[in-house]
């Protein structure tokens, strides 16, 4: 999976499409979902529940952005770089 990250696409789309690869990472290492559930306080009913909201998009990408051997591995299964997926994080956190 390549995700396309370009200068033409709207913040929006970028956030939507990075968090659903975080959220398809953390599906396919359940070692992984478990410690963001637990980060989080969601049990598996809440985050059903909050799967497409905006606070569940950003709470992914902070988590990612945090944590960064996650990242990389996520980047390197996804086929974008570490540095388009910060610049994105970067866009939502301006302060850092």
């Amino acid at each position: 999976m390549s995700l396309n990250l370009s200068a033409s696409s709207t913040l929006a789309s970028d956030v939507s499409a990075l968090a659903d690869a975080c959220l398809g990472y953390l599906a396919e290492h359940p070692d992984e979902l478990l410690a963001f559930m637990q980060q989080v306080g969601f049990d598996p009913e809440s985050l059903r529940a909050s799967i497409g909201s905006a606070r569940l998009k950003t709470g992914l990408l902070d988590y990612f952005a945090a944590n960064e051997p996650l990242l990389l591995a996520l980047c390197a299964n996804s086929g974008t770089t570490p540095e388009a997926f910060m610049r994105v994080w970067y866009k939502l956190n301006p302060a850092g």
